[in-house]
């Protein structure tokens, strides 16, 4: 993408589970440049050598193409719940713990389970408090912080700042604005700990290690968010009452709201989005269950045969196992996929009905809960792209589909800088 006669103004990087990738905004929120690193294995993934060389790669591909003297802003989002233990220079101990990794001492876990609030998202088995706990136990651990905290360290910011989308899964307490007491009876030293900022407000200039790379000493980090929030916001979505439903391996719902929506069993959280809350959940049906019965030469030749407004009449729930998330929370919920159709059309277009019924159950869930009507969705995922289910979820859900202004994280990175300029100038 060439450079534009618009300046630079924000500049959003997102660490992702393939890759980073780093977006220039003007200040019309106007998509200027974007530049990509990719990791070359899933194991590479989980390394924080890669992750900076990616952050890098992209702010140096960036500068080469686009000045970035006039940029004021820089956020970091990363993938939510990845933490890592670091020492009294800011060097990782060990390997990080992603995301999806459960924790190893079941012990933690169950501490947690005692002692955490019943709604609260520290808990589970893959908890990031959790692992948290059990990485500040190795040897000359200093601090623990999340992905997107140690790339903001690594770029210059002098103080380990987090932002509460960040630490939400942590058992950072949005309601006090502090972390919390109760992380102390669960083994988890506070001190170790970032400090943590609403997503979105500045935090300090940068210092040598972003300037050089072109940023100018008047620029400043902002605190930022997790790579899904980000995502939220590179759609456009903004208005209570606008949903986006991400249609990739899994099925996930989010729902902007002008109150949280925690109902842990249901799965449901909420983040806290400028003057909105991002509430939603993850259902464990999706793309990857599609793939379990087709390959994608399959989907290709037997998407222009769909007919979204002829239903099959075949009530399935779409699951690879037993097991579900959201809408409902049930470890050994059954998946239905049966009667099974002979013509393979028929049965694919059922699938697709299944999810969509999902899809709608979840936002359904979200506004019997207390959630707003919804007013619109937009979608991102490698679904989107399937105009029959497109319209099979048209039918469903009643609202108008919108299209997304990105589907890349980083845009919503840098979007979230322009509103913290505006919120917090």
């Amino acid at each position: 993408m060439s450079a534009t006669a618009k300046p630079a103004t924000a500049l959003g990087i997102d660490l992702g589970t393939s890759g980073v990738r780093a977006a220039a905004l003007a200040a019309d929120g106007t998509l200027l440049d974007m530049a990509a690193f990719s990791f070359p294995s899933a194991a590479d993934g989980r390394m924080p050598s890669l992750w900076w060389a990616g952050v890098q790669s992209c702010l140096s591909e960036l500068s080469a193409r686009l000045s970035l003297a006039s940029i004021e802003g820089l956020g970091v989002d990363g993938t939510s719940g990845t933490v890592l233990a670091i020492d009294a220079d800011g060097r990782p101990i060990g390997e990080p713990s992603m995301y999806n990794d459960p924790c190893p001492d079941r012990a933690i876990i169950e501490r947690i389970a005692e002692e955490a609030p019943a709604d609260s998202p520290a808990r589970g088995a893959t908890s990031a408090l959790a692992r948290a706990i059990h990485l500040s136990r190795r040897h000359g651990v200093r601090g623990v912080v999340h992905q997107a905290d140690w790339i903001l360290m690594k770029l210059g910011l002098l103080t380990a700042t987090s932002d509460e989308n960040n630490a939400l899964k942590t058992g950072y307490e949005l309601s006090t604005g502090r972390w919390p007491d109760w992380l102390e009876a669960c083994g988890m030293d506070i001190a170790l700990l970032p400090a943590v900022e609403r997503a979105g407000m500045p935090l300090s200039a940068v210092g040598p290690a972003g300037r050089a790379f072109g940023l100018p000493a008047s620029c400043r980090y902002h605190a930022g968010t997790t790579d899904g929030c980000a995502s939220f916001l590179a759609t456009g979505a903004s208005a209570i009452g606008d949903g986006v439903t991400a249609l990739g391996s899994t099925l996930v719902v989010k729902l902007a709201s002008a109150r949280p929506i925690d109902a842990a069993s249901y799965g449901i959280y909420s983040h806290r989005i400028l003057d909105f809350w991002l509430a939603g959940g993850a259902s464990n049906s999706g793309g990857a269950v599609i793939g379990c019965f087709f390959d994608n030469e399959q989907l290709k030749a037997m998407t222009p045969h769909l007919r979204p407004d002829v239903p099959t009449g075949l009530a399935y729930y779409p699951l690879a196992k037993p097991g579900e998330r959201f809408p409902v929370n049930d470890p050994a919920y059954p998946p239905r996929l049966e009667p099974r159709p002979a013509d393979d059309i028929a049965f694919f277009q059922a699938i697709l009905e299944g999810i969509t019924v999902i899809e709608k159950s979840g936002y359904d869930r979200l506004v019997e809960l207390g959630g707003p009507e919804v007013r619109s969705v937009r979608t991102v995922g490698g679904g989107a792209a399937n105009s029959a289910w497109t319209r099979m979820r048209e039918n469903a859900l009643g609202v108008p589909f919108l299209a997304a202004r990105s589907a890349e994280a980083a845009v919503g990175a840098a979007s979230l800088v322009l509103a913290g300029k505006a919120r917090w100038p």
